[in-house]
């Protein structure tokens, strides 16, 4: 909580934080604070990856959080992840506005046939834009999910699945559960990927409090938190 104070004083007052994350470049450096420990800081993008042999440990079923109609079997989170998901859906429900899971946990390589099919669709530099290459994919961390309208199709079919009643109650809301959306629009320049209204990963309520009051994507809050031993690390 001290550490969210401490944002919305910087941000009420204008101040311009002088250490910013590395520019969006196709690049394969060790992501700093890349352990499964430090789960909530640990900065991902196309200039940083995780390695191959990536995985938590502690990853369950997200169906055991938020029911099977809502996620099947193979979707998997972080065991530290599973209260809080199932806060957001029972909110959401509740509100009028049932939720499921596309996709969650993502091994090195899924991603690796995921980033390829995307080249073979799209062309590599498209395929830059909106899928992650193996090693730089939130997914693998076991705290990212692809939320969409339950019996919706994949909200990507969508124009703007945040300009549906579901979606924006999600975008308005989620970080009260502790996700925020990585990919936010127009801010592919901080945030490195072109808008996914349905792409949230989980910081924890305060952190996530931290990345709403401030207005910049996560990226960008969680790499102004490292420590100069964190950054030496590009």
């Amino acid at each position: 909580m001290q550490r969210l104070l401490v944002v919305l004083i910087a941000v009420a007052a204008g101040f311009v934080w002088a250490t910013e994350p590395p520019a969006c470049t196709v690049a394969d450096v060790p992501a700093p604070a890349a352990s499964p420990a430090r789960w909530a800081d640990t900065v991902l993008d196309t200039h940083f990856v995780l390695p191959p042999e990536y995985a938590p440990a502690d990853l369950v079923p997200a169906s055991a959080a938020v029911g099977s109609s809502a996620a099947e079997s193979r979707h998997l989170v972080r065991a530290l992840v599973a209260d809080d998901l199932r806060a957001l859906f029972a909110a959401a429900a509740e509100a009028g506005f049932p939720l499921a899971i596309q996709s969650a946990y993502r091994s090195y390589d899924y991603q690796q046939r995921t980033f390829a099919y995307w080249v073979e669709q799209d062309g590599y530099d498209a395929a830059l834009r909106t899928s992650a290459r193996p090693g730089h994919s939130e997914h693998q961390l076991g705290t990212a999910i692809d939320l969409r309208s339950a019996h919706g199709p994949p909200a990507w079919e969508l124009d703007d699945w945040a300009a549906t009643p579901t979606g924006a109650w999600v975008a308005a809301n989620a970080w009260r559960f502790g996700f925020t959306m990585s990919y936010p629009p127009g801010m592919e320049h901080a945030s490195c990927y072109a808008y996914e209204p349905w792409h949230f990963r989980y910081l924890g309520r305060d952190r996530a409090a931290e990345v709403h009051a401030s207005g910049v994507p996560a990226r960008v809050l969680l790499w102004r938190a490292l420590t100069e031993e964190d950054r030496a690390q590009d």
